[in-house]
């Protein structure tokens, strides 16, 4: 059984994940709506990511007893500068969600909660991809400065990514 304090804070971050989710479609539009397919279906596949994420938080209050309260989904921004200042989003968003896990891991060890510290921990080792994950593209951007030729290969690139269930989580 979940604590009162775990509980409600595992129910804040199934809403961050969920935001999260929301917020990388809206990227997805964005790129979209200037014609960068590669760097759209990237975030596609961001958004699927942190849907699943929103779900394992889910799925864990759920096999613990707990009660799941959804809450209503912040609206996310809608326009960026260029496609690195987006980037530049991404990882700054990233880093957020990274001290929200980190804030869980916290409390589940004051809590004396090592259930709640185990499942944490895949996050906190996902975290790290997802930071390198963007810091990488930010860090390309960067060196393309404004040469289209460079964006479009980085599109391209992007553009490669694919949504895979992890094995865990697959149903």
């Amino acid at each position: 059984m979940l604590k009162k304090k775990i509980l409600k804070s595992l129910n804040e971050q199934i809403n961050a994940e969920m935001f999260s989710s929301y917020l990388y479609l809206s990227m997805e539009a964005y790129f979209q709506s200037i014609s960068l397919k590669g760097f759209a279906a990237w975030m596609r596949v961001q958004a699927q990511e942190e849907m699943m994420h929103g779900m394992k938080f889910y799925d864990f209050v759920n096999e613990r007893g707990g009660k799941v309260t959804l809450e209503a989904i912040a609206k996310p921004e809608t326009t960026w500068a260029t496609p690195l200042a987006a980037f530049e989003a991404v990882l700054k968003h990233e880093e957020h969600v990274t001290s929200l896990i980190n804030n869980l891991v916290d409390l589940a060890i004051s809590e004396k909660d090592h259930a709640s510290n185990n499942f944490l921990q895949w996050f906190v080792a996902e975290q790290v991809e997802e930071e390198a994950s963007a810091n990488e593209v930010v860090e390309k951007l960067k060196l393309i400065q404004d040469n289209p030729s460079g964006l479009f290969m980085v599109d391209a690139e992007l553009g490669k990514r694919v949504f895979t269930m992890p094995a865990a989580t697959a149903a």
